[in-house]
């Protein structure tokens, strides 16, 4: 499975650590950065990573600013994304579940690392239901 994953000036410690973690998991991952501390537009990363996980069949994201809110907000306006904000185990499981999230977005400033670990965990575990869901995804796309 491969995970791509952006941040914003924020997340960038952040975004090396989860990163590691899912390396060490045995997933490769495709850093879009960036890769310095330097002020970006969270939008532009949002963008980028959603292109890229839409155009490669099977992969995931993961997307990550100070909240979390600003990443979920962008990644959720490209069609065919289901971007979940998680701040828990839970909340990450049901986005897998229920939503079938192909992008997990998290807060670098509102989580920390052990909470980011166990969301991030979750969310790898969790299957989509389908079913009922299923229907809910598609009224979504249309």
């Amino acid at each position: 499975m491969k995970y791509y994953i952006a941040t914003d000036h924020a997340g960038i410690d952040f975004k090396s650590f989860i990163a590691s973690l899912l390396e060490s998991k045995g997933y490769e991952v495709v850093d879009l950065g960036p890769f310095t501390t330097d002020r970006v537009d969270y939008p532009d990363y949002a963008k980028k990573l959603c292109h890229d996980v839409l155009a490669d069949e099977g992969s995931k994201g993961i997307l990550i600013c100070g909240t979390g809110i600003g990443m979920s907000l962008a990644a959720n306006k490209v069609k065919g994304i289901r971007a979940a904000l998680c701040h828990d185990a839970y909340t990450a499981s049901m986005a897998r579940a229920h939503n079938d999230a192909n992008v997990l977005v998290m807060g670098a400033r509102v989580l920390g690392l052990g909470t980011a670990e166990s969301v991030l965990d979750a969310w790898l575990a969790g299957t989509f239901e389908g079913g009922r869901h299923a229907d809910r995804i598609a009224k979504l796309e249309s």
